[in-house]
């Protein structure tokens, strides 16, 4: 049973189109990328699977439960860190864990959640009107894990979060996901996506344009990797022979280094190419595209046809 189903979900509000008729399907412990640019409709998601928002059509069920008529148990097994969060002020560290701990009926120790999210003991003790912005998105995010959920919902979760936060974070979904949980990774920062999540689906204006593992995205779309060939010593006529092989897009030599871009599942047919032309090949390395490439892509191919 997947955690998380969508199924035609279409919100408007008013004359805006929110989401138009967004199908996924979530498996259950898997990290999942939710990628899109900013207002794409990512919050408006999540609204609804927290029954926040009622869709205008279609419906949205977590681990079988629809949204709508048991909200209450899709909540009892959700923990969740909003993008527009707001804390107590004059609340302690403590006290939001101590108020979370209690409304779930758990029994988690405060100050093991203090130091797995990375703040130090005495802020536990600390009103949270003097916490800095990244000390809040630790805090709100130790609140998210009391009570061990089984689907983790992480809205934008490195917004405030210096280097060494955003790689605890990224350790910490690593962990819940080795434990089982669902984490739902939405984010429009490309590389903490990469860095994380097994399948990635991407949100354009309301809509999944695609959903797949970023390999699975490299593979759909021309979005070229670049093949950088070493030469024993350099060699005239292997950028051109290198070039003729079917689907690569560009070939260059500088000295002993042939750089080739577009290679492609044709990276050892380019590399016979270049041992047939006279080259002595003595190592070569490939760099796949980035996930902001890859994304570059599908939203300006969907842009071309609308």
């Amino acid at each position: 049973m997947p955690a998380i189903e969508l199924d035609g979900v279409t919100k408007r509000f008013g004359d805006v189109t929110a989401l138009r008729g967004v199908d996924m399907a979530v498996d259950e412990g898997e990290v999942f990328g939710f990628l899109g640019p900013n207002g794409a409709g990512k919050t408006t998601t999540i609204d609804i699977l927290l029954d926040y928002v009622r869709p205008t059509a279609g419906s949205a069920r977590v681990f079988g439960h629809d949204v709508r008529e048991d909200p209450r148990a899709v909540r009892e097994r959700t923990g969740v860190l909003p993008e527009g969060f707001d804390v107590y002020e004059r609340l302690t560290g403590r006290q939001h864990l101590a108020f979370v701990r209690e409304s779930k009926a758990a029994g988690d120790d405060v100050d093991a959640v203090f130091e797995r999210v990375g703040l130090e003991p005495d802020a536990a003790d600390r009103k949270t009107g003097g916490y800095s912005r990244g000390m809040k998105q630790r805090l709100v995010l130790g609140m998210a894990l009391v009570g061990d959920p089984d689907l983790l919902i992480l809205d934008e979760p490195s917004t405030g979060l210096d280097p060494n936060g955003a790689r605890r974070m990224r350790q910490i979904v690593r962990e819940e996901a080795e434990d089982g949980t669902t984490v739902f990774f939405s984010s429009h920062i490309l590389s903490q996506v990469e860095a994380v999540c097994d399948r990635v689906a991407i949100l354009q204006d309301g809509e999944v344009v695609a959903t797949d593992t970023v390999e699975g995205l490299r593979s759909a779309v021309d979005v070229g990797s670049v093949l950088t060939v070493s030469l024993a010593a350099p060699v005239d006529g292997v950028a051109e022979a290198a070039e003729r092989v079917d689907g690569v897009e560009s070939a260059r030599s500088d000295g002993a280094t042939v750089t080739v871009t577009g290679a492609g599942d044709e990276k050892m047919a380019v590399l016979t190419a270049i041992e047939d032309a006279g080259g002595d090949v003595e190592d070569f390395s490939v760099e796949e595209a980035s996930l902001d490439e890859l994304f570059a892509a599908y939203t300006d191919r969907t842009g071309d046809e609308q």
